[in-house]
């Protein structure tokens, strides 16, 4: 099973010393100690966002405080294209208002700056392109803003999977390696409105597995529609089970409105082989979803590790919201989290995995891509490939009640569309 060769850019110890006489536009949403923010760039990549710090130490060394940016991520053929060309990081420094305010940017533009990448042999070894103050202003007599900025790549080297088909049409998965196509994986897809536990292995009905199930359903009562008993197993070219999807709360609607909202989400766990019996499984982590309100109608979700300690010692490692209409990519990056408070109680360090969501009512068959240092055998792989068809499908269990499934994610006919 070889991996892609993937490269992460990364930028680092990102913070900005102001001269005396400037002072920042603005009150805006930060705090005093942030009020300044900048774009990134790179030509035919999404520019990104990050926040700021002013720095008070003296001189030029490194700042007491800094922040990172999501970095930017190239693939085989991104890599093959841009090798020795010439790449430029134009970084844009703004003071003010992140965002916009009756279509005007509230922020002013300070000045930037540009970091040429040479990214020739960077699949093989880490490089660093930037590391250290640069000047703002290009008026060498006159004092300007300095930022400083550690720009690096480093190989970042994934496997690579897809669905052959939607999740829920019980499809071959298979891992690709360039323009190679292999199957590795089988799906079996399940959706047993009448029970879940009839859906699940034969091992979660003794009572060890019945008591962890109600610790992580919470074991509420469910009045009116719902959506539950979903389930998608893994299996191995032998036919061996090596992970599972299991709905282990039901999707159901809050009162008096017909979506599934925050306050009483969905959940799934993600389950592995535990011991030598083909029906023993484990919970290795928990997903929650939930449709967000708002302008834009946004799936929202919650995933964390299980720990041997039980449910109430789970790990939060990702949080975010996609676009309903648009889908998106459920990412778990060290790199990218955004919560200061998840940020400090994440082991996750990196890339971990990235899979793709299609919007509702559109084809999807989800890409998974999986870093490999967390792959050390084809079950490990099967975990996120079961996460990916749980985000998948949580996209259809949070569809409005007032609308029907497709047949089949219902065990019911009146339920579905044809």
């Amino acid at each position: 099973m070889d991996p892609c060769p993937f490269v992460r850019l990364s930028l680092e110890s990102m913070a900005l010393k102001l001269p005396q006489a400037t002072r920042p536009a603005g009150s805006g949403i930060h705090p005093s100690t942030t009020p300044c923010f900048c774009k990134l760039r790179i030509k035919n990549f999404p520019s990104q966002t990050a926040l700021l710090p002013l720095c008070t130490t003296p001189g030029d060394s490194s700042p007491d405080s800094s922040t990172s940016s999501a970095g930017f991520h190239l693939d085989r053929s991104a890599i093959r294209r841009l090798s020795g060309k010439s790449i430029t990081l134009r970084v844009s420094v703004f003071t003010g208002r992140m965002g916009r305010t009756c279509g005007v940017s509230g922020g002013k533009l300070l000045g930037r700056v540009h970091v040429g990448i040479d990214l020739e042999g960077t699949d093989a070894r880490p490089r660093v392109f930037q590391n250290g103050w640069m000047k703002l202003g290009n008026k060498p007599d006159k004092p300007s803003a300095r930022i400083h900025l550690v720009v690096r790549s480093e190989p970042d080297p994934r496997f690579v999977f897809q669905f052959g088909g939607e999740p829920e049409c019980s499809p071959v998965v298979f891992q690709i390696q360039g323009n190679i196509r292999q199957p590795v994986f089988s799906c079996t897809f399940s959706a047993d409105r009448n029970s879940r536990s009839r859906s699940l292995p034969s091992d979660f009905n003794n009572s060890t597995s019945r008591g962890w199930m109600r610790n992580f359903s919470g074991e509420r009562e469910r009045s009116g529609r719902e959506r539950k008993g979903w389930m998608i197993m893994i299996y191995d070219l032998s036919g061996s089970p090596v992970a599972a999807a299991s709905m282990i709360t039901p999707f159901v609607p809050s009162p008096g409105i017909d979506r599934v909202s925050r306050s009483n989400p969905g959940a799934w766990l993600i389950l592995r082989p535990h011991g030598v019996s083909i029906s023993s499984w484990k919970p290795w982590g928990r997903l929650e979803a939930w449709r967000e309100r708002g302008p834009i109608d946004g799936l929202g979700y919650k995933f964390e590790l299980v720990t041997d300690n039980g449910p109430n010692s789970s790990i939060a490692i990702a949080e975010a919201t996609m676009s309903i209409k648009k889908g998106g990519q459920f990412c778990i990056d060290g790199g990218i989290i955004r919560d200061t408070a998840l940020s400090l109680r994440s082991p996750v360090k990196g890339f971990v995995m990235g899979s793709t969501v299609e919007g509702e009512g559109k084809v999807s068959k989800p890409l998974v891509q999986v870093g490999v240092q967390h792959v050390t055998c084809m079950a490990d792989a099967a975990l996120f490939v079961a996460l990916s068809a749980a985000i998948d499908l949580s996209m259809d269990a949070c569809r409005l009640f007032s609308r029907k499934l497709r047949k089949e994610l219902c065990h019911d006919e009146q339920d579905f569309l044809f």
